[in-house]
This record gives structure tokens, sequence and C-alpha cells, in this order.
């Protein structure tokens, strides 16, 4: 069973080293992971993600990264800030779990559940998957995604 106690001592050891930037440091755990290095990959994913900073969460990938979310494809560190910038300016008050599916060497899936709000106050919940594909340094070369919206109420809320 992954513990906390288990978390921090990954981000203690070797697995990673430390990646400075003005916002905040951030572990880079590398490949191949573990059980346990998978899950803390996921859960720093899921903390930069939440953080809704394109530049924090861009740090994580490799300059020539390539995405596909949904139907968009495109290419680099640059046009993944775009990207988020412009989602996170229509997806307001966007909170995400993530959730580790299985892991190979230095691939990670995960499915995602998040929720947010559009400019008219309607919520939404998003489920999908990810595939991850990293380099030996841990920064995410490749990211495919796939999800699906739906109307939810406020009340229905499981994140907040």
């Amino acid at each position: 069973m992954f513990r906390a106690t288990r978390y921090a001592r990954i981000l203690r050891s070797s697995f990673y080293s430390t990646r400075s930037t003005t916002s905040s440091t951030f572990p880079q755990i590398k490949p191949p992971f573990t059980l346990e290095t998978a899950k803390a990959k996921v859960k720093a994913a899921e903390e930069a993600w939440n953080s809704r900073n394109p530049a924090r969460v861009a740090l994580a990938y490799t300059e020539d990264s390539d995405w596909r979310n949904r139907t968009s494809f495109f290419k680099g560190r640059e046009a993944i800030k775009e990207f988020l910038t412009k989602k996170w300016e229509k997806e307001l008050d966007y909170k995400l779990m993530k959730e580790l599916w299985c892991f190979q060497g230095n691939r990670i899936a995960v499915r995602f559940e998040y929720e947010w709000h559009d400019d008219g106050g309607q919520w939404w919940r998003t489920h999908g998957n990810e595939l991850w594909e990293f380099n030996d340094e841990g920064l995410m070369s490749r990211r495919d995604m796939s999800a699906n919206d739906y109307q939810i109420n406020e009340t229905d809320r499981r994140y907040k």
C-alpha cells in the first residue's frame, strides 16, 4: 500500500533532481518507474495541474513534447502554455483528480476526472484517460489524452 511517508521518501531520494522555477521547486521523478514512483509522478502532475499555472505545468514536458488533447494536436512547451492558458480561461474553478491506471518502463497511463464551470455558471465534469511517455530525465515527451464532458449541478460536485 502506498503511504504518504513513502511518497516523502521518494521525493527525497535519488530518483529525482529539483528544478527551480519562480513559483516553486518540484521533483523530477525518473524512469524506469516502480509502483511508488509512478504514483508519485501522477500525484506531482495532479498538483501542478491544479495550480492552473501554465508555465509551471509546461516545465514537466520536454521542449518538443508531442501532445494530443482530444482533437487538438501540437508540439512543444510554448504551444502547451498557450493551450493551457486558453483552457483555464474557459474552464473556471478547475479542480482535477488523477489516478494511476498502469505503468511500465518509461510509460504511465492515468484516468482522470475534473470539474469546472463555464462563464455562464454551468458546471461540468470531464472524464478521461491519458497515456504518458517520458525521457530519461523524467520529462514527458508524449501526452495522448481522450475525454468526455457532461453537465452536472453544482450540488453534484465531487472535487471542491
